[in-house]
């Protein structure tokens, strides 16, 4: 009888054992769960961080249309500084002085003032070196100069504007009416109580011929667009998605976040996309301006149009600006907040520098070091939240609020990491290449 190779019964156990271990690894494989493929989580995680950037202009619109167009005290707010502005202070002047000197019939006038008052009229006027009527029409312009730049013409100003509301409502979704009117696509003020305020003026400065002037009615104008009847409706459907959208908006974007493979890259990119969405309806503002000054007819005065678009505009720039502020400020925490190696050095730098200088000064947590250590963690999301919340409840918060908001909570972040002690030195590293030389 002929002995077994051992050589050859090892190899025999050695083939069975792995095709044993093959096959149970391919039935391992086929009972394993299937998962989404991290390229499909992807592709949908930037589809809803591009919906949401695209979404970011016309949430900021939609705030503006609601908080702003929409309240008749906002409205005034912006509009009063309009009343000491240089050139729609000119404008009105200009406007004024040319309605009230096609009304006045100089000859005619002249002819029926009594000989007693020609001593008052000529101290008014002056000794003219032209034609009468151009010395009247300095003398009305003058008046009217004096009492645009006065404090009483604001009184006006902002009375007019209060009416001047129930335009713009008017004009971008086609309900109001009042002292203000909208006609060819134009909102305009009536001038009527300024004129009036003139007219007075100029009896009491001894033009009393000005007393004979009929009541007159003229515009001002405030707005001028082709496009506003055709706007109506989108203007009035971002009034209404004034709420609704920022928070789509945001939910998108936060879903992006939630379902990218990678959440913190996907949180930096997300903040950035709305920044960036931000950004262009800021550019799209500036070009807007240009092209709407450049539209205006040669009779409406494109300074005083120019001061009353920015005016309209103001608080939509400054949420253009807040918006670019706050997603540059969220996508800087969340890099730093990563592993990364420029992250991970600057982070090295803050908690090596903060710690050194806390050793240097002697001074020792104790137990408050010691709990802190701790509740270190608990602590620095408790001062993100409390940034989160005042960013939240300020009332109309700028850039410039969200950069002092993100400092402040800098500084006590700062102040966790000074008074964590966890016993150990907090040294800067050594700069690389150099040691220590004995």
């Amino acid at each position: 009888m002929a002995t077994p190779d051992p050589d050859h019964l090892d190899s025999s156990a050695a083939r069975a054992e792995m095709d044993a271990l093959r096959a149970r690894v391919a039935q391992l494989e086929t009972r394993a769960p299937t998962r989404p493929r991290p390229r499909i989580r992807s592709f949908f995680a930037v589809l809803l961080i591009l919906v949401a950037a695209v979404l970011t202009p016309l949430s900021v619109v939609a705030v503006w249309a609601k908080n702003d167009i929409g309240d008749t005290d906002r409205y005034v707010a912006m509009m009063k500084p309009l009343a000491s502005d240089p050139d729609v202070q000119a404008a009105v002047s200009n406007r004024v002085t040319d309605v009230v000197m096609t009304h006045l019939d100089i000859h005619a006038l002249l002819e029926e003032v009594a000989p007693a008052d020609r001593p008052v009229l000529d101290k008014a006027l002056g000794r003219l070196s032209g034609p009468i009527t151009t010395g009247v029409s300095n003398f009305v312009h003058g008046t009217v100069e004096k009492f645009v730049t006065s404090d009483a013409f604001e009184k006006v100003w902002v009375g007019l504007n209060r009416d001047a509301h129930a335009a713009a409502v008017k004009a971008l979704t086609g309900s109001g009416g009042g002292a203000v009117k909208l006609t060819n696509d134009t909102v305009v003020i009536d001038l009527a109580p300024v004129i009036d305020r003139v007219k007075q003026l100029l009896v009491d400065h001894g033009l009393t011929i000005a007393a004979k002037i009929p009541e007159i009615h003229t515009d001002f104008t405030v707005l001028r667009s082709d496009a506003i009847g055709k706007a109506k409706k989108g203007f009035r459907l971002l009034q209404l998605a004034g709420f609704w959208l920022p928070v789509v908006t945001l939910v998108l974007a936060a879903g992006g976040v939630l379902l990218a493979v990678r959440r913190r890259r996907a949180l930096v990119t997300a903040a950035l996309a709305v920044a960036v969405g931000a950004a262009v309806l800021g550019v799209a503002l500036w070009v807007f301006r240009a092209f709407y000054l450049d539209s205006l007819p040669e009779s409406v005065s494109q300074p005083a149009a120019g001061s009353v678009f920015d005016a309209l505009v103001i608080y939509l720039r400054a949420v253009v600006r807040l918006v670019v502020t706050l997603g540059v400020v969220v996508a800087l925490a969340a890099w730093l907040s990563g592993e990364g190696r420029a992250a991970t050095r600057l982070k090295a730098m803050w908690n090596g520098g903060i710690g050194a200088v806390r050793d240097a000064a002697g001074i020792t947590g104790g137990p408050v070091g010691a709990w802190v250590h701790r509740a270190k963690r608990w602590l620095n999301w408790t001062v993100v939240a409390v940034a989160a919340v005042v960013l939240v409840v300020w009332d109309r918060p700028t850039g410039l609020v969200t950069v002092w908001i993100a400092i402040a909570a800098l500084f006590a972040l700062a102040v966790v990491e000074f008074l964590d002690d966890d016993s150990t030195p907090h040294l800067l590293p050594e700069p690389h290449g150099q040691a220590h030389r004995q």
